[in-house]
């Protein structure tokens, strides 16, 4: 036992000695271009002037000549610097020589030292990635109570330096997307999860319902094109009848449970109660006239489908927008623009799940061996089309995005769908395999990302004006450049802000930033301040991505310059950077933007 003690000291005392030399090395070998910078500044100049002193043929008479030199050049205000030219003009050539040579020295010297400035790092920017979290450290990370400690400063600092190792993303990202508040207990969450299912399903079982509604009206016109009555076909529609086939699709449950406290949520109440004003979905026909429904469907489909304050309060954009105007909006759609908006958002969202590419399946190996029959199934359940050529993985996760997708757009109808947003849900749905834990996610990341897909563009313009501005205060040169090129608007990185740089970045690398990003954007939401993060980096800011992406550009600001002559030229640099991009070396600089630029934008 003594002897497996003194080893263990052993070889901790060997790593720590191991450790410091190998951190002095790494002083030395950062300290030692500037060093010999200095003494090139120096040693160079003198020796050239201990030349000159000994050009002539008595070494005293140089240093007498130096002197006259020196007093030339700092008696009399008239002279100008003539003891300088006067001195030498009666030297020789070959001292004249000598003293162009040291000056030269002396400018070489000034040129290396400031060529050096730019590679020195900031105090704040770490060398690359960091260790990424992982999950013994995530596991340290809680208190008795399943809290996480000292507020969660050490669990947000971990992933913004490193990101999530990948076993363990599904339990973090919840935490990092406000599903979960950053300060939560263990049986709080329990709590959430319950609430959260059940709103879900609810969600599901309302798009079920529209879907209904909507293949009946549509059945309604073929016959009334034809001449046939479809009043007992409309009578029919209005009791919409559950299918037992979507409710697999959900979760298959139905409890009224209230167990830890959360109020009975019935599968016919609406997902937010207690919102007073009334959604445009209502039970009307648009095809037979205006006609009475049950109270229970009118219950479901009147009540509002989203806190339309909850996704503008986070938002944070600073635009005339506030919760009662989304209100109002929703409010004041009919029941026929509602089911119009959904039956054209249905058929958009199956055309892009088709069409999702297959990066996710290398990362995702339980989705990747779903068998076909459960592939298939599902596919049916939810009217996928066209996917016959598509592996079983891609149709499930083709499935899954529709079946997401279409709740979301009963969520946030304003918002609805928009062709981007299968890119932002595709990753989380790898990750998470519980479709209303990945909705609720991909929800928490269209609170922030949810402008990028208005119709009037305001969220769009507000950012690229940002990255404008970054660029403008960086680096005066290249602005001037993209003002002759009329691109400073910055309409070129357009696709990196309105998808998150999902194109330019590899699967993977997307992942990472996209963690980083949300660490910031969680950090501003729990109240972590500039001193929660000492001098290890940055403050956390709502505009990380925007910095990344002027970071991007102010990598390329060479070839920006000095090849390309039309924004059409740089749009197309931007968009074959895929796969060519170092995501930590991006972070890097981005920080390195809002350390020095922050207060300035």
């Amino acid at each position: 036992m003594v002897s497996a003690f003194l080893g263990i000291a052993y070889r901790k005392k060997k790593r720590k000695k191991k450790k410091t030399k190998k951190n002095q090395q790494e002083k030395r070998r950062n300290f030692s271009p500037v060093l010999r910078s200095l003494a090139i500044a120096i040693v160079l100049p003198c020796l050239a002037f201990s030349m000159l002193f000994l050009s002539s043929n008595d070494g005293f008479a140089g240093i007498k000549k130096w002197i006259l030199f020196v007093e030339a050049s700092t008696s009399g205000r008239g002279g100008g610097g003539s003891g300088f030219w006067s001195y030498y003009s009666v030297g020789s050539p070959s001292a004249i020589a000598i003293a162009v040579t040291a000056m030269a020295g002396i400018a070489l010297a000034a040129t290396i030292v400031y060529s050096r400035r730019g590679s020195l790092k900031s105090p704040s920017s770490p060398r690359g990635r960091q260790h990424s979290l992982q999950p013994k450290q995530w596991k340290s990370l809680f208190t008795k109570d399943g809290k996480l400690s000292d507020g969660g400063v050490k669990f947000l600092m971990k992933v913004r330096s490193g990101g999530i190792d990948p076993s363990i993303r599904a339990e973090v990202w919840p935490f990092l997307l406000g599903v979960y508040d950053i300060n939560s207990s263990k049986e709080e969450r329990k709590s959430i999860i319950r609430r959260k299912r059940k709103e879900y399903e609810s969600l599901r079982k309302r798009c079920h319902q529209l879907l209904k509604r909507i293949e009946s009206e549509n059945r309604c016109k073929v016959k009334e094109a034809a001449g046939n009555n479809c009043d007992e076909e409309s009578e029919d529609s209005s009791q919409v009848v559950d299918s037992p086939g979507l409710e697999a699709v959900v979760s298959g449950r139905n409890s009224h449970s209230t167990e830890g406290g959360i109020p009975e949520v019935n599968d016919s109440d609406s997902v937010l109660e207690e919102d007073t004003d009334k959604s445009a979905i209502t039970c009307e026909n648009g095809s037979t006239g205006e006609r009475e429904s049950s109270d229970s469907d009118s219950s479901e489909l009147e009540n509002p489908p989203l806190f339309a304050s909850e996704i503008t309060e986070e938002s944070g954009t600073g635009e005339d927008e506030n919760a009662n105007s989304v209100a109002s909006r929703i409010k004041g759609r009919s029941k026929y623009n509602a089911d119009e908006d959904f039956a054209t958002w249905q058929r958009i969202i199956r055309v892009d799940a088709v069409r999702a590419n297959d990066e996710w399946i290398a990362y995702a190996s339980a989705q990747a061996s779903v068998s076909q029959i459960k592939a298939l199934e599902l596919a049916e359940r939810v009217g996928l089309k066209e996917y016959d050529h598509l592996e079983p993985c891609r149709i499930y996760h083709a499935a899954r995005l529709v079946v997401i997708l279409e709740a979301y757009t009963l969520y946030d109808p304003e918002i609805g769908y928009c062709q981007g947003m299968s890119d932002l849900l595709s990753p989380i749905i790898s990750v998470l395999e519980d479709d209303f834990l990945a909705f609720w996610c991909f929800a928490g990341f269209m609170k922030k990302a949810r402008h990028n897909f208005r119709l009037d563009e305001v969220g769009i313009r507000r950012q690229l004006n940002i990255v404008s501005k970054i660029i403008k205060c960086k680096d005066i040169h290249l602005y001037k450049h993209l003002e002759e090129l009329q691109a400073e608007d910055c309409f070129f990185v357009y696709r990196m802000v309105v998808v998150l740089f999902r194109r330019e970045l590899t699967f993977e690398q997307t992942l990472c930033l996209w963690e980083v990003v949300w660490a910031d954007q969680a950090a501003i939401r729990a109240g972590i301040t500039k001193t929660g993060w000492g001098k290890v980096k940055p403050p956390p800011t709502d505009d990380l991505l925007l910095y990344a992406i002027a970071a991007c550009v102010l990598q390329r600001r060479k070839q920006i310059i000095e090849m390309y002559s039309s924004m059409d030229e740089i749009m197309r640099e931007c968009h074959s950077m895929a796969g060519q991009l170092d995501v930590w070396k991006l972070l890097d600089d981005a920080h390195d933007l809002v350390v020095n630029l922050r207060n300035k934008i």
